[in-house]
């Protein structure tokens, strides 16, 4: 399938005004064809002008009708075959298995949005019917459903150029909700950008749906997604990446005329807590298994473990030997972009110079001239730890520190110094359960995930998960960007009082036509 590097406005394919780019291999340097132009003012206003004007008429699509756009859509990128495949595995360095199984999960989470409108319980419908002879006073009939916010800006991420992407969760939620969406492609894989765009333009056409409801506009600096989000017509931002980026994008969101809501996937150093049972139990086996989830992808996972809370002793130690094992048998990995790799690097290096900080071991050297990741693992002791606040900032890669503290008291002292994180993560056995039953307070206070024996990386798209977390883990912990959940970010109540049966919303008439579970006078039914 050809790449044309034109951007999708109106349902049609144009060239963008702006400097041209091209993708690069990570792998080699090398730039690929085709070049992509850059949308300027122009294509922003083109896109933003079209979403508002499709906006009324999506969000009143029935919900089955935008149930099989979403299916329609995932059956596209499912039909682009091996070029899509191909494509993104030369735009970011990426094994086959690995983009193989990205693609399944995003056309998997499309079809999961397709369930949950089905069920029609986001829409959160609540009826408290009329009392006129209550008294003192009557009550109105009062109605109430979640409405989409408008059109949403999508920011694609480096590290899921399919999952959290063009058609990836930030997408289908919104569209999900009823939201139309400009997204502004990553620039390392426009390629791949292309071609899923493509498959998501194809099925709003097929769907008889506004043009507006999808546009993809590439660029590679900073003033695309500055311009977007101060669009007035832009109601809401979905955003994975950077926590410069991200608070960048909350300020210009925040500074609007008409203030608009930023959800920002940012920063998280993923703690992991060694119990001292644990430890001793199988301290070795659990070394491995962290540095699996340590190097995983190079590191490159917004869930990586990149810090590690022990108390000292013998199980610290056994810990600590089979972990340096594992890294140094690790091998250098491609990091996604040549940026990515000097952020690394850079970050790899502020680590090394810490009078403080010791090296553990380091994984296998990089090849001379390649954008690859050696894993490092560093150790300090809790009182260096509480002095440098530094400390907590995340090195995007295959990287941890080890934190060695004197006593659980001490190891709950640090893990409320922490900032918000995504997850947080207890290795424990049943002798920890007092010690951990204490800590647990401190820990839902500090992370959106909670594990137990098992290891953050991996992200299950499921009604339960919560992919979220205190700031700067994102900019509002009250939400999710994976799973069912992540459909509320995208909505919000309108109350309907005393409105003519003949004027109300399906969701909320009497006989509920939608067959939709509603709260009438308080009570969850289907009646």
């Amino acid at each position: 399938m050809d790449i044309s590097g034109e951007m999708l406005i109106g349902g049609a394919g144009t060239r963008g005004s702006e400097a041209p780019f091209r993708g690069v291999d990570p792998a080699t340097g090398d730039e690929l064809d085709p070049p992509f132009g850059g949308a300027g003012q122009a294509e922003v206003e083109r896109a933003c002008a079209l979403a508002w004007s499709a906006c009324d008429a999506y969000r009143e699509t029935g919900i089955e009708a935008r149930a099989r756009l979403l299916e329609s859509i995932g059956d596209g990128i499912a039909g682009i075959g091996d070029a899509l495949i191909e494509r993104t595995m030369a735009e970011t360095g990426l094994p086959r298995g690995r983009i193989e199984g990205e693609r399944t999960r995003t056309v998997g989470q499309l079809r999961l949005f397709a369930e949950v409108l089905r069920e029609g319980s986001f829409l959160e419908a609540r009826i408290d019917p009329a009392m006129p002879a209550r008294t003192p006073l009557p009550r109105s009939d009062l109605r109430m459903r979640m409405i989409a916010v408008g059109p949403v800006a999508v920011f694609g991420a480096s590290n899921f150029p399919l999952a959290f992407s063009v058609a990836g969760g930030d997408t289908a939620s919104a569209l999900a909700a009823g939201c139309p969406v400009v997204v502004k492609a990553h620039p390392a894989h426009p390629g791949t950008s292309e071609l899923v765009g493509r498959a998501v333009r194809d099925a709003v056409a097929a769907s008889g749906l506004p043009e507006g409801v999808f546009a993809l506009l590439f660029g590679a600096g900073n003033e695309l997604g500055a311009a977007l989000v101060a669009d007035p017509r832009i109601k809401s931002v979905g955003f994975t990446g950077s926590r410069r980026g991200g608070v960048a994008l909350m300020r210009i969101a925040a500074g609007r005329p008409e203030p608009i809501p930023v959800h920002a996937e940012m920063s998280s150093i993923n703690p992991v807590l060694l119990m001292p049972a644990a430890l001793a139990a199988r301290g070795g086996a659990i070394a491995g298994a962290f540095v699996g989830s340590m190097t995983l992808g190079a590191g490159q996972f917004c869930t990586n473990p990149g810090l590690v809370f022990a108390v000292e002793g013998p199980g610290l130690d056994a810990f600590r030997e089979a972990a340096a094992g594992a890294v140094a048998a690790s091998p250098a990995q491609t990091m996604l972009t040549p940026g990515m790799h000097a952020a690394y690097r850079h970050g790899v290096e502020r680590l090394r110079a810490h009078p403080r900080l010791e090296i553990v071991a380091r994984g296998k050297p990089a090849r001379d001239g390649a954008y690859q990741g050696q894993a490092h693992l560093f150790t300090t002791d809790a009182a260096t730890f509480a002095a440098d606040a530094d400390l907590q900032e995340e090195v995007f890669g295959a990287c941890s520190v080890l934190i060695r503290c004197p006593d659980i008291a001490t190891m709950r002292e640090q893990v409320e110094r922490l900032e918000g994180q995504l997850t947080v993560t207890v290795q424990m056995d049943e002798a920890d359960s007092s010690s951990v039953r204490a800590l647990l307070p401190t820990l839902e206070r500090k992370a959106g995930r909670v594990l137990v024996n098992g290891f953050p990386t991996g992200v299950e798209v499921a009604h339960a998960m919560v992919h979220g977390g205190p700031y700067p883990a994102t900019s509002d912990g009250r939400t999710t960007s994976v799973g069912t959940l992540a459909i509320r970010r995208f909505l919000r109540p309108v109350c309907y009082q005393d409105l003519p049966a003949a004027l109300l919303p399906e969701a909320l008439r009497d006989g509920n036509p939608l067959g939709i579970w509603r709260r009438i006078d308080g009570k969850l039914g289907r009646d």
